[in-house]
């Protein structure tokens, strides 16, 4: 029995199955979720051909010195949005040495959200040593927090796929 639900599951497997094939290495940096993206990766068989490392960086010292995330960054835009979440993505990569990974960072309530950062708004970044980039803006709205965060972890496996159909050569 699986600690997440079978749609996560399956894309955990197909991450698996599909990065060992091709030699790919993933990091996550993680600050909502709180390291279920590296958890439901890790929850397969064979994960250890893939998952490099994961970084829990849930507050804003731990993104400035565990990934490198700007403190001029954080100031300007703060913890929860596109250009932090770019930033911890390709600091995750940068300091794993991995070809892939992904960050997360937003607001899973129940408190804590405002007028222009509601609970629910979650910036999620992938990259690739192929210097791509992906980010996406998710509002998934008041689904509790723990209907947010497996909400980012589905939306998190699914740009690792993404980002790795966009690069050159499948990568």
């Amino acid at each position: 029995m699986s600690l997440f639900p079978a749609e996560i599951e399956a894309l955990a497997a197909r991450i698996i199955r599909e990065f060992t094939t091709r030699g790919l290495t993933i990091a996550t940096a993680e600050s909502c979720t709180g390291g279920l993206i590296a958890g439901a990766l890790t929850e397969i068989a064979g994960s250890s051909a893939v998952v490099d490392r994961g970084f829990v960086t849930y507050s804003n010292t731990a993104k400035q010195q565990m990934i490198g995330v700007k403190a001029e960054t954080l100031a300007r835009v703060g913890a929860v949005s596109r250009e932090t979440a770019i930033e911890m993505a390709t600091g995750a990569l940068r300091t794993a040495g991995t070809r892939l990974a992904v960050a997360v960072t937003g607001v899973a309530g129940p408190g804590g959200g405002s007028a222009e950062k509601p609970v629910g708004l979650v910036h999620i970044a992938a990259t690739s040593i192929a210097d791509i980039v992906i980010h996406q803006e998710m509002r998934y709205g008041d689904l509790g927090r723990e209907g947010i965060r497996l909400a980012t972890v589905k939306t998190a496996l699914e740009m690792l796929l993404d980002v790795v159909q966009t690069g050159p050569s499948g990568e």
